[in-house]
């Protein structure tokens, strides 16, 4: 292999790989919500996040507030059709729908998103959030459009 061809090889976008991507990349709010990368499965569109809910995100002493909540799932969810795509596909939220099982307390939450079909346009994802103890507080179901990353201007690098 010519020294040309091998600084063109792609990087192989092992679950590794993808999480390093996704974890460089991240915005300012998953960044503002203490997000962290703990798992990719790109062969199963699945990834779990870690995050660390604040009492600054309460709207009373030890409940956090919803938004909050939704956003971690919503990230988890996003992040799953990112690494399933293999770094190709954005998927900007449709419709989204969360269901608070029990309250979220400041500590740390663990979200794991998965998305069950990607389609042409459309994909279709689901959200668990877990509090510290490990018990689910807050579940999500969502509709995306499915957008080529390309088109959006910004490769993850």
């Amino acid at each position: 292999m010519s020294e040309v061809e091998a600084t063109t090889v792609a990087e192989p976008l092992t679950d590794a790989v993808i999480m390093a991507k996704l974890s460089r990349n991240f915005p300012p709010c998953i960044v503002m919500l203490g997000g962290e990368m703990i798992e990719v499965d790109q062969a199963n569109r699945r990834v779990v996040m870690g995050f660390v809910a604040t009492p600054q995100f309460c709207h009373s002493e030890v409940i956090v507030q919803g938004g909050f909540l939704t956003a971690m799932l919503d990230a988890a969810m996003s992040h799953a059709v990112m690494a399933g795509s293999g770094l190709t596909l954005s998927p900007p939220t449709l419709e989204l729908k969360i269901s608070f099982l029990a309250p979220g307390n400041p500590g740390r939450l663990r979200a794991e998103g998965v998305a069950l079909k990607l389609g042409k346009s459309v994909g279709f994802l689901e959200g668990w959030l877990y509090n510290e103890a490990g018990e689910l507080i807050a579940r999500a179901t969502s509709t995306c459009r499915l957008v080529p990353i390309a088109k959006r201007g910004r490769a993850i690098a």
